[in-house]
């Protein structure tokens, strides 16, 4: 029996950000044996799924407390942001709460454990998010532009700015810094606005389509995430599974993406490393081999048949063991 599958996502197909994405890929691994579908929120009055899995523990907190009570024999599933982990959980007493309401607890790398409560580490497990490897382009010997890219709306918590100010200090005569995403904090947008009329190097190309933004990205030399705080980031997957390396803040999200030995980290904040960063990558031809194999020997990691499989194997697994459970799903089971 087809089981119903609720996924509850803040974040909307509108606002095509890292969450929306991490919904419709698992509504779509899910498909096969479920009846899915994503909504924004979930109230006691709605449909009750079978199990119920929650983007983001402040923004679903909510949802999760109203299910869990109304419900406590149907599983649930916390899939935690960057924000959540970095942030809320240790201020926001509903995030907290969320963590307890939540009968697994999803991480989108391995750094993020360290965040969690001792008590509630064996109910987690980490899933890294994938995405399709792309055919690598294939550049000019003599490219007139070097590009390299950021990827994400303009918030507080990715740093434009220091993508901004890098921007004005790179050296290397090909380099262009082309930054996708929409203002979402309205003051960034005019700082981006303000950079792309006084410095030729830097453009703003605004909110693209994922699709677009992605076939954007496999052209660049780099792809560069200046964030204060990430879960697991889309991006970073994006740019390995299509051959373009990655320069990122130091930061534990980012690290437990790229491992603990990757090369091409700057610290937090400081545009100055990260255009010296940039012209190395385009000066230094051992330098840039060195990060297009590390990238490289992470791809498998984030492979779509993986995710898939482990998706499938902690629904069908938390179905199994709910009261009364009757599942007969096609999944793989531990």
């Amino acid at each position: 029996m087809r089981k119903h599958i609720l996924i509850v996502s803040p974040a909307s197909a509108r606002e095509n950000n890292g969450n929306w994405q991490t919904a419709s890929r698992w509504a779509r691994f899910l498909r096969a044996a479920h009846r899915v579908r994503i909504a924004g929120a979930w109230s006691a009055s709605d449909p009750a799924p079978d199990l119920m899995v929650a983007l983001h523990a402040r923004r679903s907190a909510a949802a999760l407390a109203t299910f869990g009570k109304a419900h406590p024999e149907r599983p649930s599933v916390l899939v935690l942001t960057g924000t959540d982990l970095y942030r809320d959980i240790a201020h926001d007493p509903a995030a907290r709460a969320s963590l307890d309401h939540a009968a697994a607890l999803v991480l989108l790398q391995p750094a993020g454990l360290a965040l969690l409560p001792d008590e509630l580490r064996a109910k987690a497990r980490v899933i890294y998010q994938s995405a399709p490897s792309l055919r690598p382009y294939r550049r000019s010997a003599a490219p007139r532009f070097a590009d390299i890219v950021m990827i994400g709306h303009l918030r507080a918590e990715k740093d434009p700015l220091t993508f901004i100010r890098a921007a004005a200090l790179v050296r290397h005569p090909a380099a262009r810094l082309l930054h996708i995403g929409g203002a979402l904090d309205p003051a960034l947008g005019q700082a981006a606005q303000a950079a792309q009329e006084c410095n030729p190097r830097y453009r703003w190309l605004g909110a693209l389509p994922h699709a677009a933004a992605r076939q954007r990205l496999k052209r660049c030399h780099a792809m560069a995430i200046a964030s204060s705080m990430e879960g697991g980031a889309n991006v970073i997957i994006e740019a390995v599974t299509s051959g373009v390396p990655v320069l990122a803040s130091d930061i534990s999200g980012n690290r437990g993406m790229l491992g603990e030995d990757y090369a091409g980290y700057f610290p937090l904040g400081d545009a100055a490393a990260l255009a010296r960063l940039v012209d190395r990558s385009l000066d230094d031809p051992a330098f840039d081999a060195l990060l297009r194999r590390q990238c490289a020997a992470r791809a498998a990691l984030f492979a779509p048949s993986a995710e898939q499989a482990a998706v499938r194997d902690l629904v069908d697994n938390l179905l199994l063991a709910a009261p009364g459970a009757t599942h007969t799903s096609t999944g793989r089971h531990r």
